[in-house]
């Protein structure tokens, strides 16, 4: 997976001590590729696991997202694979959604690793009027201990927005990524404490 071993390959050699972001241009992308690392302490890696995979429960955990469940598919069986629907709402702006491919990588580089990747013919039946379709998603969750680390690459179809609200999907999502991402995984350690009873 080529985005993966990108995102891999810009982790910084020592943790951070502080929250840290950085993005980055890739090809003809329309927005940059981002991670967003963030010191933890007392996170469980396989508890982290368990809530990432955990998508029939995304809702009420993790920020902006209305819809998320699995689906059987005979092609891709849990609890390595999971076959995915999301809808997620970016305020004022729109909703997004898409059909992705959820595996649990295990370890890479030290890092307990999580990654998915749109299934693009799946996403590109799903109806417009719902959500605007997303025309590439890619993204990873990846944790070891005393750090946790949130990565994405995602752009909505440029038929099924407007101009402005492309380029506030686009351009603006670039500019408020490193906030964005911050708040996700501030989510998803807030929701690893609740499972874990803290």
């Amino acid at each position: 997976m080529e985005y993966l071993d990108r995102v891999l390959e810009r982790l910084p050699r020592r943790a951070p001590t502080s929250y840290h972001f950085e993005c980055w241009r890739h090809g003809s992308k329309p927005t940059s590729e981002g991670l967003g690392l963030l010191p933890v302490r007392d996170i469980d890696s396989e508890q982290l696991v368990a809530a990432v995979m955990d998508v029939d429960h995304y809702v009420g955990n993790i920020g902006h997202v209305l819809e998320a469940r699995t689906i059987p598919d005979g092609l891709h069986r849990p609890p390595k694979v999971l076959h995915c629907y999301e809808l997620v709402d970016i305020p004022v702006v729109a909703r997004i959604q898409n059909e992705f491919l959820l595996e649990d990588r295990g370890e890479r580089e030290g890092y307990r690793v999580m990654s998915w990747r749109q299934i693009d013919d799946a996403t590109a039946r799903l109806d417009p009027k719902k959500g605007a379709r997303g025309d590439f998603t890619e993204g990873a969750w990846l944790v070891k201990p005393g750090l946790l680390g949130y990565a994405l690459s995602s752009a909505p179809r440029r038929e099924d927005v407007g101009l402005l609200k492309f380029t506030a999907l686009t351009k603006g999502a670039d500019a408020l990524a490193p906030g964005i991402f911050k708040a996700n995984l501030e989510c998803m350690v807030k929701w690893v404490g609740r499972r874990a009873g803290r």
